[in-house]
């Protein structure tokens, strides 16, 4: 579960409210402003939750090596970079036994959000050429929208890891900033070897029966296939 939220006081309220029901945790940049972030992630830690960092590394290559490098004696099992080649590298160098994943396209990119940014290619281009050249390179999966996973899957090696965000288990609201997105069956059909879930738990009237109403449809899709 994504845990976007303006304080570590409030995080580990909904993490103390969700108990058993949640065991992997995404800490991303906002509770990173707030102050004492790898103090959670001890908090967390100490728990028995997983910990995916997603603080998105772009920088010069060795600061980001440097970065990963120290992360990596954190005890956590995931961590975001940008899918930058040289970034990518020196991250993959640096990593030890963290899982590191590249961010091919943000799930709140569009075709004009491409445009503007200059790139030519469509989305799920962009996408399979920044996957291809993780696997490559060394890094250990990709962070994609569930609306490429199934072509991540055609194409690549089954080694690599694919988180997939913006789950949305109802119709995504006109206000939602996340634009290309799916729901819980749609991303695991597709592919997806773990979903991040935030709003949808995180602001529901009763966010424990949300989170295990989830992990139920998991369950159920996987007694599927």
């Amino acid at each position: 579960m994504a845990l976007d939220l303006p304080s570590i006081s409030e995080a580990q309220t909904l993490v103390e409210e969700l108990g058993d029901s949640v065991i992997f945790y995404k800490v991303g940049m906002e509770l990173f402003m707030c102050g004492d972030y790898f103090g959670f992630i001890e908090w967390l830690q100490a728990r028995h939750k997983k910990i995916f960092v997603d603080l998105k590394f772009f920088d010069v290559p060795a600061t980001v090596g440097r970065a990963i490098k120290a992360l990596s004696h954190r005890g956590v099992d995931l961590a975001t970079i940008h899918g930058n080649d040289a970034i990518m590298e020196a991250a993959a160098a640096a990593k030890g036994d963290l899982k590191v994943l590249a961010v091919t396209a943000l799930t709140s990119l569009d075709r004009g959000d491409l445009d503007d940014l200059g790139f030519q290619c469509d989305v799920a281009q962009l996408v399979l050429s920044r996957a291809k050249r993780a696997l490559e390179i060394g890094c250990d999966g990709v962070v994609s929208s569930g609306l490429e996973v199934a072509m991540l899957r055609q194409d690549l090696d089954q080694r690599l890891l694919v988180v997939t965000p913006g789950i949305r288990p109802v119709e995504n609201r006109e206000e939602d900033d996340q634009k290309r997105v799916v729901n819980v069956a749609q991303a695991f059909q597709n592919g997806a070897d773990y979903i991040v879930v935030g709003r949808p738990i995180r602001d529901a009237a009763d966010p424990k029966a949300m989170a295990e109403k989830i992990q139920q449809q998991i369950l159920d899709q996987f007694s599927i296939n």
